[in-house]
């Protein structure tokens, strides 16, 4: 795994100009979900020049897009229904429970996107892309706080079982439908 480094999207334009990236940009594929490939071909660039969103591209020792994954930060609200004391404990750590609503409004980390290029998708594993994930975001926070992370999924037993691994953690806290999608997304959540 030492063979690869995530690197900001925006170091990269400084490092080698953009239209390098948009070349290295287009050779990423994702037939599983298109709207992955669309966001690295489409929007990565551009939401990282906005500040929306930075892209980190997983690139290999010969420049090659292994992978990529996307962060912003976003506020989240959080019922408190159901939630465990252990879990209610760790929460108000980061926020104060709104009593009339019965819920938490939560500043996070959002893993706004996270895949792996078609092309080269056995040289890193899920896992591997999740801990280069979580350790810029463990870099962020000594820098400036936090300490909840969260990102939606489709709902496919094959990837919340992935984020709920013993590895990963994530926990489901609620779920969103989008009219646009006409899809219901799993929202899921971490404490680190």
């Amino acid at each position: 795994m030492s063979q690869y480094n995530a690197v900001n999207i925006l170091d990269m334009v400084d490092a080698i100009g953009e239209d390098a990236v948009k070349n290295i940009l287009s050779d990423f594929s994702c037939h599983k979900n298109f709207e992955i490939e669309n966001y690295v071909k489409k929007n990565a660039l551009e939401f990282a020049k906005r500040k929306m969103s930075i892209t980190y591209l997983v690139v290999d020792e010969e420049g090659n897009l292994v992978a990529f994954f996307a962060l912003t930060h976003k506020a989240v609200q959080l019922t408190n229904e159901g939630l465990s004391g252990s879990m209610r404990k760790k929460i108000e750590r980061h926020a104060k429970l709104d009593e009339q609503s019965n819920t938490y409004m939560l500043s996070a980390f959002l893993i706004a996107q996270f895949g792996k290029n078609d092309r080269y998708k056995e040289k890193v594993t899920g896992n591997e892309l999740m801990d280069m994930t979580m350790n810029i975001l463990v870099a962020v926070q000594r820098e400036i706080g936090g300490g909840v992370v969260y990102l939606e999924c489709e709902e496919r037993p094959q990837l919340l079982s992935f984020y709920e691994n013993e590895k990963n953690r994530f926990r489901v806290f609620g779920e969103r439908y989008s009219d646009k999608d006409q899809m219901k997304y799993i929202q899921l959540l971490r404490l680190f």
